[in-house]
């Protein structure tokens, strides 16, 4: 069965987000609280856009803009790409690496925001199963018995 990002990366949660005419500074010290690095800029439960730590490095710092008078609504990526709680590692991956995304809304059928999948919650993912991998390999190739319970082993 293949993983899907929710709930084999990512539990479905209360995501992080602030309304459009929220400020700046109102979202980096909400993201810092929580310690991520991304929140969602959502009204009446529907994503407007997202706002990510880099954005507010570039689009308000960098830009002399004034975190207490600037909006997310200003700065934020809107009409992010987003991913389906059924989609894969790969597509997600995939989605990521071709347009330099760090963190992908999830939405349901509706429109509405279930969880956000970080590129660190994929790899941790990709990793674990790496290592599964190796090690059933490894116990094929000697015929020892499966720690993993997978039914590789020869019953001796």
């Amino acid at each position: 069965m293949r993983p899907k990002i929710v709930p084999d990366v990512v539990s479905p949660s209360d995501v992080l987000a602030l309304p459009p005419h929220a400020m700046v500074r109102q979202a980096a010290k909400l993201m810092a609280e929580h310690n991520v690095a991304s929140l969602l800029v959502t009204e009446d439960g529907r994503l407007l856009g997202i706002v990510t730590e880099r954005d507010v490095t570039a689009r308000v710092v960098a830009a002399g803009l004034d975190p207490d008078s600037t909006t997310l609504a200003q700065v934020m990526t809107a009409d992010p790409r987003s991913l389906a709680p059924d989609d894969s590692i790969g597509e997600a991956l995939e989605l990521m690496r071709r347009h330099s995304f760090r963190h992908l809304p999830v939405l349901d059928d509706d429109g509405h925001p279930v969880a956000m999948v970080s590129v660190r919650d994929l790899y941790a993912v990709v990793q674990r199963q790496l290592e599964h991998d190796i090690l059933n390999r490894d116990a094929w190739i000697m015929g020892i018995a499966d720690a993993w319970g997978d039914g590789l082993s020869d019953g001796g």
